[in-house]
């Protein structure tokens, strides 16, 4: 079984970004990602758009530190050495019923011996806006 054709855009995306960037370093690579990533969420719609500009916001809000960036095509939010810390995955990527805003290991969400990293979002209201909110804080803190 090999992998589906959402599977290899996103593969092929991911190579898109990675030579877009090559030979860039510091701020001129730092810019060419935020660039690609407010282009991606630019060209979301719907509940996509209203989830990645809002996890956007959120991050510029408490996460100033973390660099924007895309990694498969999703907005992403890495750390200082490149290591993405949070994404969003929007619902049509993979034609899902909803979004999701996904923390990676680098994320200090660590509460025991599970705990979540992948949430979905149905609708951005305010409870969710605090919730995410919140798990931003977490994951940087």
């Amino acid at each position: 079984m090999g992998f589906s054709d959402d599977e290899k855009r996103a593969m092929q995306r991911r190579a898109e970004e990675l030579r877009g960037t090559k030979g860039l370093k510091g701020a001129a690579k730092l810019a060419r990602e935020l660039e690609a990533c407010l282009a991606v969420i630019d060209g979301l719609e719907g509940l996509d758009a209203e989830v990645a500009t809002t996890l956007h916001r959120i991050v510029g809000d408490e996460a100033p530190h973390l660099n924007p960036k895309t990694m498969y095509g999703f907005p992403a939010y890495a750390d200082g050495e490149g290591k993405v810390v949070m994404f969003v995955q929007p619902k049509s990527t993979f034609d899902t019923r909803y979004p999701t805003v996904n923390f990676d290991e680098r994320a200090n969400l660590d509460d025991g011996d599970l705990w979540p990293t992948s949430f979905a979002v149905v609708a951005v209201t305010d409870a969710v806006e605090r919730t995410l909110r919140e798990l931003v804080r977490r994951a940087v803190s």
